[in-house]
């Protein structure tokens, strides 16, 4: 038996442990949350895939680092990183397996092929495939023989979720971490959820105008959020727009087709263009294989310089606008023209 006295002066101990204890452990875990906080609050390096051309158009890959001059909002910045055109590239190829595609199926992945070996050796790709699901067929890690394997037995039909796919290729991408990045899509631009949206805001139009007048395409949820998660990463995307997307050539036009399919086409020339990339149209199917190996070209002809913003800026969402030039005034360069702060 524990006298009483002895027994209260054992558990007085205790609680004063255990208060010791609650309070170091409040204070490691404080201590072990700072680098998070941290991290969370500093402003990452902005990154650009820069092409640069001649007079006449044609690519100019034999530049250094101090050919190059970047402005934020006009202010000269210093450049902390600087990758030749020759650097490998971490691609996602994204496959459009809807309903949509099923008539030119095979000439589509034969296509998808031809750009595997039009990449350098170096380069990482992964492909994933997208209708009513997205799903992911080759890791970046693959072989190249691995990598055929999978356009080869992509299959679907269904329903196109565009925005989804475009969503799940960049967060793919962020395993990738500095490497250069890049996404490769085949579609006609016509999401699904989209729309179905853009239907509703053209239910009453009369005419053309009024159906365009009526969606708003760069108010786009969807778009914004595939837009600023590029941003992050600096990720260029090259759309290749298919015929069957194209507002000009509509078997039976009408204003509330015409909208929707004019709304779909800008908002892919959106993102080529906000990201540094180019849409390229395709006018018949059988470009395609051409068109896709240009496309790998394009990607061996790109620099990329990165910078640091002012770290004290806040994230309020406002418009930074982005120039870079090079010394030789005969060349020009090409790259994304800014971004929001958030």
């Amino acid at each position: 038996m524990i006298p009483a006295k002895l027994f209260q002066n054992l558990i007085c101990r205790l609680l004063l442990v255990s208060s010791i204890a609650l309070v170091c452990g409040s204070f490691s875990l404080s201590q072990a949350q700072e680098p998070d906080d941290v991290v969370r609050t500093t402003t990452s390096l902005v990154q650009l895939n820069v092409g640069v051309v001649d007079s006449r158009g044609r690519a100019v890959t034999s530049l250094s680092r101090n050919d190059f001059s970047i402005y934020e909002d006009g202010v000269k910045q210093t450049i902390f990183q600087f990758e030749p055109t020759n650097a490998p590239f971490s691609v996602v190829l994204l496959l459009d397996m809807s309903g949509s595609t099923l008539s030119f199926r095979e000439q589509l992945k034969l296509a998808s092929t031809r750009f595997l070996d039009a990449l350098a050796p170096d380069d990482r790709v992964a492909v994933v495939q997208f209708n009513a699901k997205v799903k992911r067929l080759a890791n970046f890690d693959a072989s190249r023989k691995d990598t055929a394997y999978a356009i080869k037995i992509a299959e679907g039909a269904g329903e196109t979720h565009l925005y989804e796919a475009l969503t799940f290729a960049l967060k793919e991408l962020q395993r990738e971490e500095k490497r250069r990045k890049a996404i490769v899509v085949l579609t006609d631009g016509l999401d699904t959820k989209m729309r179905n949206v853009d239907r509703a805001a053209v239910a009453k139009a009369q005419t053309d105008e009024e159906a365009l007048n009526a969606i708003k395409p760069h108010a786009s949820a969807p778009l914004a959020a595939v837009l600023n998660l590029a941003d992050r990463q600096g990720v260029t995307i090259f759309p290749l727009a298919l015929p069957s997307g194209d507002p000009k050539r509509l078997p039976i036009p009408g204003p509330d087709i015409t909208g929707i399919y004019a709304a779909a086409r800008t908002r892919l020339e959106s993102i080529a263009n906000r990201t540094g990339g180019r849409l390229t149209e395709i006018n018949r199917l059988d470009q395609m294989a051409r068109l896709y190996a240009e496309v790998a070209a394009n990607l061996r002809t790109l620099y990329t310089v990165a910078y640091q913003p002012p770290g004290d800026r806040p994230r309020d969402g406002k418009w930074h606008e982005i120039k870079v030039e090079v010394a030789h005034p005969e060349l020009i360069a090409r790259t994304r023209p800014g971004y929001f702060a958030r």
